[in-house]
Protein backbone atom coordinates (compact mmCIF):
# COMPACT_ATOMS: atom_id res chain seq x y z
CA UNK A 1 0.00 0.00 0.00
CA UNK A 2 1.19 3.34 -0.83
CA UNK A 3 1.59 5.67 1.61
CA UNK A 4 0.49 9.37 0.86
CA UNK A 5 2.07 12.59 1.78
CA UNK A 6 0.22 13.73 5.32
CA UNK A 7 -1.02 17.40 4.49
CA UNK A 8 -2.24 18.94 7.83
CA UNK A 9 -0.56 19.75 10.56
CA UNK A 10 -3.60 20.85 12.66
CA UNK A 11 -7.38 20.17 12.32
CA UNK A 12 -10.34 21.47 13.46
CA UNK A 13 -14.12 20.48 13.21
CA UNK A 14 -16.63 23.59 14.76
CA UNK A 15 -20.00 24.46 14.72
CA UNK A 16 -19.87 28.06 12.61
CA UNK A 17 -21.11 29.64 16.17
CA UNK A 18 -17.88 28.58 17.28
CA UNK A 19 -18.29 25.30 18.83
CA UNK A 20 -15.38 22.98 18.91
CA UNK A 21 -16.28 19.81 18.28
CA UNK A 22 -12.88 17.60 17.15
CA UNK A 23 -9.11 19.42 17.25
CA UNK A 24 -5.55 17.91 16.76
CA UNK A 25 -3.25 20.43 18.07
CA UNK A 26 0.11 19.84 17.51
CA UNK A 27 0.83 23.09 19.72
CA UNK A 28 -0.73 22.74 22.80
CA UNK A 29 -0.57 26.22 23.86
CA UNK A 30 -3.47 26.69 21.58
CA UNK A 31 -6.62 26.67 23.10
CA UNK A 32 -8.86 24.81 20.90
CA UNK A 33 -11.86 26.56 22.07
CA UNK A 34 -10.44 30.50 21.32
CA UNK A 35 -9.09 29.56 18.36
CA UNK A 36 -12.73 28.41 17.65
CA UNK A 37 -14.39 31.12 18.61
CA UNK A 38 -11.93 32.81 17.26
CA UNK A 39 -12.19 31.37 13.73
CA UNK A 40 -16.06 31.68 14.02
CA UNK A 41 -15.99 35.31 14.28
CA UNK A 42 -13.55 35.95 11.24
CA UNK A 43 -15.51 33.49 9.15
CA UNK A 44 -18.79 35.74 10.24
CA UNK A 45 -16.88 39.04 10.04
CA UNK A 46 -15.86 37.76 6.08
CA UNK A 47 -19.38 36.77 5.08
CA UNK A 48 -21.08 39.97 6.20
CA UNK A 49 -18.01 41.19 3.51
CA UNK A 50 -18.19 38.97 0.86
CA UNK A 51 -20.25 36.38 0.03
CA UNK A 52 -18.93 32.87 1.40
CA UNK A 53 -16.88 33.60 4.34
CA UNK A 54 -13.29 33.53 4.85
CA UNK A 55 -11.25 30.47 2.87
CA UNK A 56 -7.79 30.96 3.83
CA UNK A 57 -4.92 32.77 5.71
CA UNK A 58 -1.32 32.47 6.54
CA UNK A 59 1.00 33.32 9.24
CA UNK A 60 4.62 33.09 8.65
CA UNK A 61 5.40 29.44 7.30
CA UNK A 62 1.75 27.90 7.93
CA UNK A 63 -1.80 28.31 5.73
CA UNK A 64 -5.26 27.67 7.51
CA UNK A 65 -7.32 26.23 4.96
CA UNK A 66 -11.60 26.56 5.67
CA UNK A 67 -14.03 24.96 3.88
CA UNK A 68 -17.60 25.32 4.72
CA UNK A 69 -20.26 22.51 5.08
CA UNK A 70 -23.76 22.57 6.07
CA UNK A 71 -23.44 24.54 9.61
CA UNK A 72 -19.47 23.51 10.14
CA UNK A 73 -16.23 24.64 8.85
CA UNK A 74 -13.55 22.39 8.98
CA UNK A 75 -10.17 23.82 9.24
CA UNK A 76 -6.75 22.32 8.26
CA UNK A 77 -3.38 24.18 8.67
CA UNK A 78 -0.10 22.99 6.41
CA UNK A 79 2.93 24.33 5.27
CA UNK A 80 2.26 27.23 2.96
CA UNK A 81 4.22 24.82 0.67
CA UNK A 82 1.55 22.59 0.04
CA UNK A 83 -0.94 23.03 -2.86
CA UNK A 84 -4.07 24.61 -1.22
CA UNK A 85 -6.35 22.32 -3.41
CA UNK A 86 -4.35 19.48 -2.13
CA UNK A 87 -5.29 20.85 1.31
CA UNK A 88 -9.19 21.37 0.04
CA UNK A 89 -9.54 17.95 -0.91
CA UNK A 90 -8.44 16.39 2.22
CA UNK A 91 -10.49 18.80 4.10
CA UNK A 92 -13.93 17.74 1.68
CA UNK A 93 -13.03 13.78 2.00
CA UNK A 94 -12.78 14.80 6.37
CA UNK A 95 -15.60 16.14 6.10
CA UNK A 96 -17.65 13.56 4.30
CA UNK A 97 -16.33 11.22 6.66
CA UNK A 98 -17.61 13.24 9.32
CA UNK A 99 -21.47 13.47 8.27
CA UNK A 100 -20.93 9.67 7.17
CA UNK A 101 -19.95 8.65 10.79
CA UNK A 102 -22.45 11.46 13.05
CA UNK A 103 -25.58 12.56 10.48
CA UNK A 104 -27.41 10.57 12.92
CA UNK A 105 -25.87 11.74 16.37
CA UNK A 106 -26.05 15.04 15.20
CA UNK A 107 -30.07 15.21 14.69
CA UNK A 108 -30.64 15.35 18.05
CA UNK A 109 -27.39 16.35 19.48
CA UNK A 110 -27.14 17.51 22.93
CA UNK A 111 -24.19 19.61 22.28
CA UNK A 112 -21.69 17.39 23.93
CA UNK A 113 -18.60 17.06 22.27
CA UNK A 114 -17.14 13.93 24.01
CA UNK A 115 -18.97 12.06 20.71
CA UNK A 116 -16.84 13.33 18.53
CA UNK A 117 -13.51 12.04 20.15
CA UNK A 118 -12.81 9.40 18.36
CA UNK A 119 -13.13 10.96 15.33
CA UNK A 120 -9.20 11.35 15.19
CA UNK A 121 -9.15 7.59 15.04
CA UNK A 122 -10.67 7.65 10.85
CA UNK A 123 -8.67 10.57 9.68
CA UNK A 124 -5.07 9.61 11.08
CA UNK A 125 -3.75 9.55 7.40
CA UNK A 126 -4.22 12.75 6.44
CA UNK A 127 -2.75 14.18 9.97
CA UNK A 128 1.20 14.50 10.45
CA UNK A 129 2.30 12.83 13.30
Amino acid sequence: MVQLPRTLIDFWVLTDNGIVLYSKVSDQKLNPQLFGALMSALNKFAEKLTDGGISNFEMSDLRFVVIKRRTFLFIGSSSNKTKEKKVIDDLLVISDQFFELYTETLINWDNNVEIFSDFGDYIEQFLEK
